[in-house]
């Protein structure tokens, strides 16, 4: 295979997706980086999660501008090429004010639920990327049920209230949003408990136990769905534990053993679970998950934040975290904010990071580290791809897949401030890379 079959695109702090693939050469070296043959787990995909700050962020550029980063993320032939996203059911940190469907206290038959507040702003989101995708599959989790239903009665702490009707009715809040978004013309795809399960944050959220979780999916949820017809998958997620000051102060387990192997070990439960999602700790309980699950399907649900600087170190962090997820096990990794303003304010003061920032004040759009480590992997490595093997001294620092049609992605990062070789092996021929100090890398193989 000649080297100008190769293609090879890197990017670094100064240089943003440079093709190097006039830098290959071929060398007697040994290999430090081989292909072992073995297929692991199917990619479903990539994406983002659907804010109410992202959309007015996205709606300070003008026209053309903003067509071309909806374009760029979500279009087949775009630079992201997305096809998985998320959505919140009700309000979640990145929403302007908070709120659920259904405030009206003690309407446990869901007569005043509605998604009015969602067509301002997330709908009108959802559409423009479905008009570019229609095929864009979309996964909903409240971060919050609504406050009456909770213990104490507000949004940004607490625990649903453990009473049959409670339950009962918190089920029927699910069906009723899938069904409203059906009629809006958008298909739910999957469902998710509860955003971040361990969780006791400033902002809504709602903490739960493994054996609440088993409950209500077994006794509950599960069943609304089928009484109601509805084919949207039910996934045990967005677990975000263990609780890394629990393990590391307390010396307790909240991990695999008290979340999701308590669910899933439960037969009745276990039957209406199509997959599992982590996020942020939850890293920490995925190779158990997978190992003793291996039958389902998994996803990195929320890409860890940052502080709002956009800092390159931050996107080597985060490039870690996607070799991390996907050399154990997951389907699909979906990032948090996919545009946000300059700093990436919450409504209540954490300031985040995001792939693309629009400043209110110049109206342009500014691709940040992450919008790169991002399409290092998306742009090239396409739904069906499976993950396939790889050993040598740089196997802890890349990540290999084979697309549909047989052509392989290798991607692969430089932690290092100097330039380091890379000697891979293909075939019967060893190509030798030089890259670039503290760069991502994607290197393409034809079949």
């Amino acid at each position: 295979m000649s080297n100008q079959t190769i293609q090879w695109f890197s990017t670094s702090k100064a240089n943003a997706w440079q093709s190097q693939a006039h830098h290959l050469t071929q060398t007697q070296e040994s290999a430090n980086l081989t292909f072992t043959g073995e297929t692991y787990q199917l990619v479903e995909g990539f994406g983002g999660c659907f804010n109410e700050l992202g959309y007015v962020a996205l709606n300070h550029l003008d026209s053309e501008e903003r067509d071309q980063v909806l374009h760029a993320l979500f279009h087949p032939e775009g630079e992201h090429k997305f096809t998985i996203c998320r959505l919140p059911i009700g309000a979640s940190d990145y929403a302007l004010e908070w709120y659920s469907h259904n405030e009206t206290d003690g309407d446990i038959e869901m007569k005043h639920f509605s998604i009015e507040r969602d067509q301002q702003y997330l709908i009108p989101f959802i559409r423009e990327a479905l008009q570019l995708n229609p095929d864009l599959k979309l996964f909903a989790s409240p971060w919050s049920p609504p406050t009456w239903m909770k213990s104490p009665k507000a949004y940004n702490y607490g625990t649903l209230r453990w009473e049959k009707d409670i339950l009962k009715a918190y089920a029927l809040y699910f069906v009723k949003f899938v069904q409203a978004y059906r009629e809006a013309g958008i298909t739910i795809h999957q469902v998710h408990v509860q955003n971040e399960v361990i969780a006791d944050q400033k902002f809504p959220s709602c903490v739960w136990t493994g054996e609440q979780l088993r409950e209500f999916i077994r006794d509950y949820l599960g069943p609304a769905f089928e009484e109601h017809g509805l084919d949207t998958e039910i996934w045990l997620g967005t677990i975000n534990a263990p609780d890394p000051w629990e393990e590391l102060m307390k010396k307790t387990s909240t991990g695999f053993d008290e979340y999701a192997h308590t669910v899933l070990s439960d037969p009745e439960a276990y039957k209406y679970i199509k997959g599992v999602g982590y996020q942020w700790a939850g890293k920490n309980a995925i190779q158990r998950t997978v190992a003793s699950y291996p039958e389902l399907r998994y996803m990195q649900t929320e890409n860890e934040c940052g502080n709002g600087e956009n800092s390159w170190d931050y996107a080597k962090y985060v490039y870690n975290l996607y070799q991390h997820y996907f050399t154990n096990g997951v389907n699909a990794y979906i990032y948090w904010n996919m545009v946000l303003e300059p700093r990436g304010k919450s409504t209540w003061g954490w300031e985040q990071n995001s792939m693309i920032t629009v400043d209110p004040a110049d109206r342009k759009p500014m691709l940040n580290p992450e919008y790169y480590v991002m399409k290092h992997f998306s742009h090239f490595v396409l739904p069906g791809a499976r993950r396939i093997g790889i050993q040598g001294s740089w196997a802890g620092n890349a990540v290999a897949f084979q697309n549909t049609d047989g052509q392989r992605a290798l991607v692969i990062a430089n932690p290092f401030k100097e330039s380091r070789v890379l000697n891979l092996s293909v075939g019967e021929i060893t190509h030798r890379l030089g890259l670039e100090p503290e760069s991502f890398n994607t290197i393409v193989i034809p079949s």
